[in-house]
């Protein structure tokens, strides 16, 4: 009975296994890793009304906090093999405890079970992972299939979101500022070596190219379109021999350790930050600071409590649809701080654009150096 209705097969009646119908599902004990936040982000997109309620973990002992468990109610005017495919896949994701071996024929479960609506959820790199049981190979692979199937192409809706974001920031030129400051702060720190982590298409790359005072140049971007076209921007296959000799391109993440970044004098990380899920950061700073470990960091990221000021932009919502955070200047900078403290670090932090006696700038900048050791 699960397997025809999880199909959406109906012998008797299969005009109804293909019409959506108002149902309800009620979980009286769901592990949920990330608390209802994760569960809000993986079921609202996709057409859930969402009822979660927790309970402490041990009333006898209060001071252990809340539990992992949730007793869950969700509600959609869906078909019940959309429904049950949903669960399918997203109950072992909240639970993130996959209890057996993982390998290729999970990859082949997941895209087929989400066949219909993965490639468009904007937490399908979440999803993946965690189904995957974090195994990186399987999870570059799933994404890079997904990305190549008939349903919205993720890569074509984030053109959508960041022209979105330079339309609005047009008005005050916020890129090039951004760009040109950054580029000041890696001639001030000496670099000559630089990576360029969430390089995108390339912008600050071409900027270092064109100054002879950097004599290797590295951008990273997890996005193989991205890196096209900034290749493409560089003009790379027809650079002299010795340009192209200054330039490489390669793809990653700056949530993963990778032993290509290591080694180098500085690291530039322009509007990147902001695009990662809170619990992430920590993965991030490790790799930067810790394991690639460059003598200068450079990290920008928007001022929240500038957005006042863009009158296009609704009160309360982001510059960029795939935005997970915007900070004010005080979180920034505790969290700057923090890294700094932890990791060996000196940090100062700069305004980026016209500065607002009460908001600040629209972007601001954190340069850390290293300290000697």
């Amino acid at each position: 009975m699960f397997r025809s209705a999880l199909a959406g097969r109906s012998k008797e009646r299969p005009e109804l296994a293909e019409t959506p119908l108002p149902l309800e599902a009620s979980i009286a004990a769901l592990p949920c890793r990330g608390g209802e936040s994760v569960m809000r982000r993986l079921f609202e997109p996709i057409g859930y009304e969402v009822t979660a309620r927790s309970g402490i973990l041990d009333e006898k002992f209060p001071e252990w906090g809340e539990s992992d468990y949730l007793s869950v109610c969700l509600r959609a005017r869906v078909r019940l093999s959309d429904l049950l495919s949903h669960l399918y896949v997203l109950i072992p994701v909240l639970d993130d405890q996959k209890h057996y071996w993982v390998s290729q024929p999970e990859i082949e479960k997941l895209l087929s079970r989400g066949s219909s609506w993965l490639a468009s959820h904007p937490e399908r790199e979440l999803i993946s992972r965690r189904y995957l049981k974090h195994r990186r190979r399987l999870v570059d692979e799933a994404l890079a299939r997904l990305s190549e199937e008939d349903a919205p192409d993720p890569e074509a809706a984030e053109d959508e979101r960041a022209a979105e974001e330079a339309a609005l920031e047009a008005r005050i030129s916020l890129n090039d500022q951004r760009v040109a400051a950054v580029a000041a702060a890696l001639r001030e720190a000496g670099a000559r070596r630089v990576l360029d982590l969430g390089c995108g298409e390339g912008s600050l790359l071409q900027v270092l190219l064109a100054d002879h005072a950097f004599t290797e140049i590295v951008g990273m971007d997890v996005s193989c379109r991205a890196l096209a076209i900034a290749k493409e921007r560089l003009r790379l296959d027809q650079l002299a021999p010795s340009q192209q000799a200054r330039m490489s391109l390669f793809q990653g993440s700056v949530t993963y350790r990778d032993q290509r970044l290591a080694g180098y004098d500085a690291a530039a990380v322009v509007e990147v930050i902001e695009h990662l899920d809170t619990p992430r950061l920590a993965a991030f700073e490790r790799v930067v600071f810790e394991f690639a470990r460059p003598g200068t960091v450079i990290i920008t990221t928007p001022n929240a409590e500038y957005n006042s000021k863009f009158g296009s932009l609704p009160a309360g919502t982001f510059r960029h649809k795939d935005h997970r955070f915007e900070w004010s200047r005080g979180e920034f900078a505790a969290w700057a701080n923090g890294v700094a403290e932890r990791s060996g670090y000196r940090v100062q932090l700069r305004p980026i654009g016209e500065d607002d006696p009460a908001l600040g700038s629209p972007s601001q900048m954190a340069m850390f150096s290293r300290e000697r050791s």
